[in-house]
């Protein structure tokens, strides 16, 4: 299932413990493909760079930087699809599902509600991290 999450799923993942971390381990135990783009990999290094993350970051001996570079190993990079016209309420979450459509997801992970109240966007379903795993486990 090639899965596109938005940067603050990833960034609880990374961070702290709970679903967003399991559909990140899912994905280095290939059971997922996690795919992302440059302009979401820049946006999780400029999110995480922030100082208030670093408590959480540099007690485990990392940086920002390398954890950005380990999900960019871990993750399919692709470029994202044109959309003809704004599609969310907030246009910046326009680029999850340009990114989901030019890796032909299935699948957006996102706690946005924004993103949420979509449901749907060109058949891709856009689900909460626990509904997520509840889909994968089937």
């Amino acid at each position: 299932m090639r899965i596109v999450a938005d940067t603050n799923t990833i960034l609880s993942g990374l961070l702290w413990q709970g679903p967003p971390r399991r559909l990140i381990e899912f994905a280095g135990e290939r059971t997922v493909t996690l795919c992302t783009s440059v302009v979401l990999l820049a946006e999780l290094a400029e999110v995480i760079g922030r100082a208030k993350f670093a408590a959480r970051i540099h007690p485990a001996g990392l940086s920002a930087t390398e954890l950005v570079q380990d999900y960019a190993r871990l993750a399919e990079i692709v470029a994202p699809a044109s959309l003809s016209k704004p599609v969310s309420r907030d246009s910046d979450d326009d680029v999850v599902l340009a990114t989901a459509l030019g890796a032909d997801a299935s699948l957006i992970v996102s706690g946005d509600r924004d993103l949420l109240d979509l449901g749907t966007f060109r058949d891709i379903q856009i689900l909460r991290a626990t509904e997520a795993l509840a889909l994968i486990g089937r």
